[in-house]
């Protein structure tokens, strides 16, 4: 037998386990090659390196020494590290030296190592196991058997004795082997399912990233047309505003270059006639009538005919060359038409549709005013001719019809009441629940029912999710990019709902009314 220290002599100070690959310092301690490189290695840039045990400061880091002797006197002792050297684990029947066990039989709450384990018993009860499961795990806390079989009722496992005299007499049991198939079959079933789940949550995310970077690239090409738009819309207006100025400012400069010019004539003759009047006041003051008499003075009348021109120049520049307000405004009126004209082919979409209603589809319980802008809910039958295009309820079409573009109208309607909203195929049911907006598919409509708004195609009914608390919309229609949205008109515009769809026929706008009227603005 070793002294009892001995063993603890080949334990490193740092895993505490025996010696791997030993290696020495200077100080003469001996700790594993791996560990104490990385000990060294977690001193760096301290300023300098210790030895774990003794604290033994170096300067520099120290050069690692294999200490040949340990090796050599103890390899009953050292040995290569496995996965169970590791973990301590050890065979029970080795009792002269420490070898890692390989199994552990339950049934002899023993650890193997493979010389041990090849002498073992080969009966059923001894039941092998990993050396680090838990042997306490694997056997009844109540009977100290072994876990032998699994209980599908209460989902354990139990032993002979829970079978025959426990609480678990009579339940449904089987092997624990069988139980162990059954369980890791289903639970190979459910990965595979969970499996599936995060490819197509996977493909999902993949989904929504593209159209995160398509709804980045539209935002992007939209805001720089916007910006390219509204810089156009500056510089007209800048060109604008200079030619309109510069027609103001000619105006001033030629009435001013008129005036001016009136101005120094004047000037020239107030100075004559300030000097013809002086020499005059001169003659009036002298006393003796022969020098009087006797000068030749020009005392013809002042009223020449320069005068009479000046003075129609005056009135002219007075009275008549003001400036012409009127061609200012009609050229800022042009121009301002040239720009909006400009706007309009920038963001593709026309004015607001002067859109008539259709007198010969509407239903006999609706009137249309004389303008057909309005449909009003009627209690009286109107009694109108039978005709294959007139509905059977309470709509009415418009005359007009959409088959390419980007269009808009506006709609009012009145609080009290119901009414729908949209637009609809030539070849919608006349006749029938079939024929109201949206309760087919050649129909889409923005509803009211009860005071609570809703959207509504092909029977399929969403409830608008934010208030709607005006009676002023728009309907925009965009043929080719098959969308037609609804948007509330309060004060600022806010959108309501998009439906996108293929067209494959002309569009009207369609109305519905029920104790309401609504009104197409003009």
């Amino acid at each position: 037998m070793e002294p009892a220290g001995y063993k603890d002599k080949l334990n490193c100070s740092i895993c505490l386990n025996i010696y791997t690959d030993p290696v020495t310092l200077r100080c003469g301690h001996n700790f594993c090659r791996v560990c104490i490189n990385h000990e060294l290695d977690t001193q760096e840039g301290s300023g300098g390196y210790t030895c774990p045990k003794c604290r033994k400061r170096f300067h520099e880091r120290p050069t690692l020494r294999g200490d040949g002797d340990l090796c050599a006197s103890d390899d009953c002792y050292i040995t290569q590290p496995s996965e169970y050297q590791i973990s301590n684990i050890f065979c029970t029947y080795c009792i002269h030296a420490p070898v890692p066990a390989v199994k552990s039989c339950l049934l002899c709450e023993a650890f193997l190592c493979d010389d041990h384990l090849r002498v073992h018993s080969k009966s059923p009860e001894h039941v092998l196991s990993d050396p680090n499961t838990s042997l306490e795990n694997r056997k009844c806390p109540i009977h100290r058997k072994i876990l032998e079989y699994y209980c599908s009722k209460d989902a354990v496992c139990v032993c002979v004795s829970c079978i025959a005299f426990g609480e678990h007499r009579g339940h449904f049991v089987e092997p624990l082997n069988v139980a162990f198939e059954k369980k890791t079959e289903r639970l190979r079933y459910f990965l595979e399912k969970l499996t599936s789940k995060k490819k197509r949550g996977e493909k999902r995310v993949r989904n929504l990233q593209k159209r995160k970077m398509e709804v980045q690239e539209k935002a992007s090409g939209v805001t720089k047309r916007v910006s390219a738009l509204f810089r156009d819309i500056r510089e007209q207006l800048d060109l604008l505003e200079k030619r309109v100025l510069n027609e103001i400012t000619g105006w001033e400069e030629h009435v001013s270059l008129s005036v001016s010019d009136l101005i120094q004539q004047l000037e020239v003759k107030k100075d004559e006639l300030s000097a013809k009047m002086q020499h005059i006041e001169e003659l009036c003051h002298m006393t003796d009538p022969v020098t009087v008499l006797q000068r030749r003075d020009d005392l013809c009348d002042p009223q020449d005919g320069d005068d009479e021109a000046r003075e129609r120049d005056y009135k002219r520049i007075y009275e008549s060359e003001d400036l012409d307000e009127g061609l200012i405004s009609v050229t800022l009126h042009a121009g301002l038409a040239d720009i909006m004209t400009g706007i309009k082919r920038g963001i593709y979409v026309s004015e607001s549709l002067d859109i008539l209603l259709d007198l010969n589809s509407a239903g006999n319980y609706v009137t249309v005013s004389g303008d057909l802008k309005t449909v009003s809910w009627s209690e009286i039958n109107q009694y109108r001719p039978e005709t294959p295009e007139r509905f059977q309820y309470c709509q009415v079409i418009s005359i007009r019809s959409f088959t390419s573009g980007r269009n808009y109208w506006e709609v009012e309607t009145n609080e009290s009441g119901d009414w729908m909203i949209g637009v609809c195929y030539p070849s919608i049911d006349r006749k029938g629940v079939q024929s109201y907006i949206g309760n087919n598919h050649k129909s889409w409509g923005l509803c009211k029912f009860n005071n609570e708004y809703s959207v509504i195609h092909c029977s399929e009914v969403s409830q608008i999710p934010c208030c709607v608390s005006c009676q002023s919309f728009r309907i925009y229609l965009d043929y080719e990019a098959g969308q037609l949205s609804f948007y509330e008109l309060r004060g600022s515009i806010r959108h309501l709902h998009t439906f996108s769809a293929t067209f494959t026929e002309p569009l009207h706008a369609v109305f519905y009314v029920w104790g309401d009227w609504v009104r197409i603005k003009s």
